[in-house]
């Protein structure tokens, strides 16, 4: 008898053994059928990628000026449009963009922008105004809302702490770096003893609260496990932390996990000085995991009903500084990828340099109405009631 028909006919069903009632719908979660329909994929690049080098106007001459020692020699940038073209590091993406599977949004940001790195952050990750607070992020309010009979690892971050964006009140994600070592924690015997004796605090709404998340960290931790095993990568993933998060996603998508919403991190974009051997190191780091991670999807069936979401907290200033760098700026760009985008290319035009915002490009689209895309057309949720408020869609997706 294998473990989903011995929980159904035994008294753990009904909590009667182990699990008290309380847990059944958190706790058992985990055991739901496999995800179906679509997964999100949000990769956030830290320290505020520099745009201007990623998406080069490589015809502007203000571009040229503005940066005699950092800017791209036109002679070395990939030229995908007459204006506008890739890093040379970028050139893994090239394929998905020239094959329609990826759309870039220029000048992307929002209003009275903060050039604070955690501020910004934290902005990007709540879907906030620039003057708003709030301790919830845009995708745990999703959870929130959608997800009350989910299971606890719908979403999965792959780190050992969560951020922000996936935090809910009442729902949230999980945070991961590695199966096996999560699994060793979460099933130490002292902690499988203390959950033996729940019954003890079930008069007591916050302990039981804590029962409740140790249970369900015990379920999803094995669960996971489990799902780690089940499938091993073909593809040969480049050598970095970041192409193993994602390896490890594709892993866990392939064999069918229950998870929605998967969120990873590539840090060092805070180019200061010395971006110009900085930045390609990155830059060539995000396009050759993503290059992989993609034939990975596309190998299992699985692209065309993934939408790959990559976005930094803000961009840089247009001039270098005088340490071969570039400071904190504002407007950006940002990228989707997936199979059936409905705008594939660049989305609006390249940078206007004339037309600055004290040295920083202004943004025209708030990265809110992606997330509302997002929301409604990939999710297929109540982006005003997540959001807050109604943003006006792109009808990229």
């Amino acid at each position: 008898m294998n473990r989903r028909d011995f929980l159904k006919h035994s008294s753990l069903a009904s909590g009667a053994l182990m699990i008290p009632q309380f847990l059944n719908a958190n706790a058992l979660g985990s055991l739901h059928p496999s995800r179906s329909g679509k997964a999100l994929v949000v990769l956030q690049l830290t320290g505020g990628n520099d745009g201007l080098n990623t998406i080069i106007p490589f015809e502007n001459d203000i571009y040229y000026d503005a940066r005699p020692r950092l800017s791209i020699p036109k002679k070395e940038v990939i030229k995908v449009s007459e204006t506008l073209g890739f890093h040379p590091q970028f050139a893994s993406i090239r394929e998905l963009f020239e094959d329609g599977e990826m759309t870039i949004i220029n000048n992307i940001g929002y209003p009275d922008p903060d050039r604070s790195h955690f501020r910004s952050m934290d902005i990007w990750q709540t879907g906030s105004d620039a003057d708003v607070y709030l301790s919830t992020g845009w995708l745990g309010r999703y959870l929130d809302n959608e997800c009350n009979n989910c299971s606890g690892h719908t979403a999965l971050e792959m780190d050992d702490t969560l951020s922000l964006t996936l935090k809910g009140v009442s729902q949230t994600g999980f945070a991961m770096n590695d199966a096996k070592r999560l699994k060793k924690t979460a099933g130490n015997r002292y902690l499988k003893a203390i959950a033996r004796h729940h019954h003890d605090h079930d008069h007591d709404d916050n302990v039981a609260y804590l029962y409740r998340t140790m249970i369900s960290t015990q379920e999803s931790a094995d669960y996971l496990f489990q799902k780690s095993k089940a499938h091993s990568s073909k593809i040969n993933y480049p050598d970095s932390k970041f192409a193993d998060s994602l390896k490890k996603i594709a892993e866990l998508m392939t064999a069918d996990a229950d998870i929605k919403i998967y969120y990873a991190e590539l840090g060092g974009f805070d180019t200061h000085a010395g971006q110009n051997t900085r930045q390609p190191k990155l830059l060539q780091t995000y396009a050759e995991a993503v290059n992989a991670f993609v034939k990975d999807l596309k190998r299992n069936g699985l692209f065309d009903d993934t939408l790959i979401l990559t976005f930094s907290e803000f961009g840089r200033r247009v001039k270098q500084n005088a340490s071969n760098g570039t400071d904190h700026g504002k407007a950006n760009n940002l990228y989707l990828m997936g199979g059936k985008l409905k705008q594939p290319g660049f989305y609006n035009e390249g940078p206007d340099l004339k037309n600055l915002d004290d040295g920083d490009l202004q943004f025209q689209i708030d990265f809110r109405r992606v997330y509302a895309d997002i929301l409604n057309n990939w999710l297929e949720a109540d982006d005003k009631k997540i959001l807050g408020k109604k943003f006006e869609t792109l009808g990229i997706i």
